[in-house]
């Protein structure tokens, strides 16, 4: 589930192992960069940390935003 904290939409993802979780982070990447959006994240072993905001619009949460999450949501949902 998003958290909206601190002008950003924030989730962490678990995953069974690193490649599973670099698997999911490369499919975030194309996603985000057709989007031209670039998210902060953090990647350790298995965990997937995500902070979604506009840096265009002043750093905070956007309609674009708001997008992009439900995108890497189904990414999760249908793997």
């Amino acid at each position: 589930m998003w958290k909206e904290e601190n002008n950003s939409l924030y989730r962490k993802f678990e995953f069974k192992d690193f490649s599973e979780a670099f698997a999911f982070m490369a499919r975030v990447a194309l996603e985000a960069e057709k989007m031209d959006h670039h998210p902060l994240w953090t990647n350790v072993y298995n965990r997937v940390e995500i902070w979604l905001s506009t840096h265009s619009a002043g750093d905070i949460v956007t309609e674009k935003d708001k997008k992009l999450a439900e995108k890497i949501d189904s990414f999760v949902k249908g793997s």
